[in-house]
C-alpha cells in the first residue's frame, strides 16, 4: 500500500484515462497530525490494475447498462458500473411477474434479459467508454463453452476495464448443477475464462451453499483476481388467495436490506480465506452499510437494489465513506480489513 491508497494489483491493466498524480504521502501524514488542517482521504482503490476513483460500484442487474440513469444522476461520480449480465447471445428473460417486494427487500427472476455480447459492443459500450466510472461487464453463461465465447467477443471491445464472472448459473452439461455451488466446477469456469478474458477477472460467488470459503478458495485457486460477493439468496413467495406463486418462475433471487447481516457474515469469512480482493455487496443502502462491508475486510462495494427507490445511493454512499474517512482523519487502505476482533476465538459461530 503506498500513497495512502489501496493498491491491490496482480494483474497488468493499462487503465483508460491517466491517473492524476496520488497525493504526497508526506504532505498526507502532516495533515494527520496537525489538528487545525483540512484532512483529504484518500479514497481511491486499486484492483487488479483498475484505478476506481472511489470504493462505490453500482451492482450488476440493477443498473441496466448504465445510460438508462444517466439524466437521474452524475455518473461520473462513481467508482465503477457493473452493467446488467451479458451473454454470447441475447437472451429474452423470464415471462412475467418477475419481480415482487418483500418485508425489507426484493424477489426477482428477470431470467438475465440482454442484448448479447455483439450488440453490447455496438450499442452499450460507446456511452460507457466516455464516462470517468470503470466498466465492468458481468458474463455468464450455461456451460464453460458459452463463458469463453462470451469472453472472446468481449474481448474485441475497448472501453472494458474488467469482468465480472456471474456463476450462479446451471450447467446444462452437467444436469443443471449451479456453477456456483460445486467448487469443480466453480474452480473449472473460472480457469477457463482467466485464459480466455483480456481483461482482469472478478468472480461473483453465489451464498446459497454450506461454507463460502471452499468457493472462494476454488476461484482463486482458479485464477480469479477478485471476487464479489455475495449474489442473491434464493427465495419465494406466494400469493394466499390464488394459492400460487408470486413470481412466475416460482423461485427468485432475494436482495435488498434484509440480507445484509448475512451478506456481511460471509464477506467477512472470505476476506479471511484468500489473499485476493473481495467487493462486497449486500444490501447496502447506507454510508453505514458500506463501511461495515469494507471494516469487515472488502476493498470496494457495490449498490444493488436500493438503486430501484434511491438512484442516488451509490454517490450519496461515496461522500459518505470519505466524510467517515475525514473525520476519522484515515486513508481508505487503513479502513479495510480494521475490525476489531474480541479476544475469544474469531472463527467460532455462534448459532441460536
Amino acid at each position: 500500500m503506498a500513497n495512502g491508497k489501496v493498491q491491490i494489483a496482480n494483474v497488468v491493466h493499462e487503465p483508460r484515462t491517466p491517473n492524476p498524480e496520488p497525493q504526497n504521502r508526506q504532505s498526507a501524514i502532516a495533515n494527520r497530525q496537525s489538528p487545525t488542517s483540512e484532512f483529504a482521504p484518500g479514497i481511491d482503490v486499486t484492483i487488479a490494475g483498475v484505478r476506481f476513483q472511489n470504493p462505490v460500484l453500482t451492482a450488476s442487474g440493477t443498473f441496466g447498462y448504465g445510460q438508462e440513469f444517466a439524466n437521474i444522476i452524475d455518473l461520473n461520480r462513481l467508482g465503477g458500473i457493473c452493467v446488467k449480465g451479458i451473454s454470447a447471445d441475447p437472451m429474452p428473460g423470464n415471462p412475467p411477474p418477475r419481480i415482487y417486494e418483500t418485508e425489507s427487500g426484493m424477489l426477482n427472476a428477470i431470467g438475465l434479459q440482454n442484448v448479447g455480447a455483439k450488440r453490447f459492443l455496438q450499442e452499450k459500450l460507446p456511452f460507457l467508454r466516455t464516462l470517468k466510472a470503470r466498466c465492468v461487464v458481468n458474463v455468464f453463461g450455461y456451460s464453460t463453452e458459452d463463458y469463453v465465447r462470451c469472453l472472446e467477443t468481449l474481448n474485441t471491445g475497448d472501453g472494458i476495464d474488467a469482468y465480472e464472472l456471474n456463476i450462479s448459473c446451471p450447467n446444462t452439461r452437467c444436469g443443471g448443477i449451479v456453477y456456483g455451488s460445486d467448487p469443480k466446477l466453480t474452480e473449472e469456469v473460472v480457469t477457463a475464462s482467466k485464459r480466455a478474458a483480456r481483461f482482469p477477472l472478478f468472480v461473483k460467488l453465489s451464498p446459497n451453499v454450506t461454507d463460502i470459503t471452499v468457493f472462494a478458495r476454488a476461484a482463486q485457486e482458479g485464477g480469479a483476481d477478485a471476487l464479489t460477493l455475495v449474489n442473491t439468496f434464493v427465495g419465494m413467495a406466494i400469493d394466499v388467495e390464488t394459492r400460487t406463486p408470486r413470481i412466475s418462475n416460482v423461485t427468485a433471487g432475494l436482495s435488498g436490506p434484509a440480507i445484509k447481516p448475512l451478506a456481511l457474515r460471509l464477506v467477512h469469512q472470505a476476506a479471511r480465506a484468500v489473499h485476493i480482493p473481495i467487493i462486497g455487496i449486500g444490501g447496502i443502502a447506507s454510508p453505514e452499510d458500506a463501511l461495515e462491508f469494507l471494516i469487515a475486510g472488502a476493498c470496494a462495494v457495490q449498490v444493488g437494489t436500493a438503486n430501484f427507490y434511491a438512484p442516488d445511493t451509490p454517490i450519496r454512499v461515496a461522500e459518505g465513506i470519505e466524510d467517515y474517512c475525514r473525520r476519522q482523519r484515515i486513508h481508505l487502505d487503513q479502513l479495510v480489513g480494521s475490525l476489531k476482533l474480541p479476544l475469544s476465538d474469531p472463527s467460532r459461530v455462534a448459532e441460536h
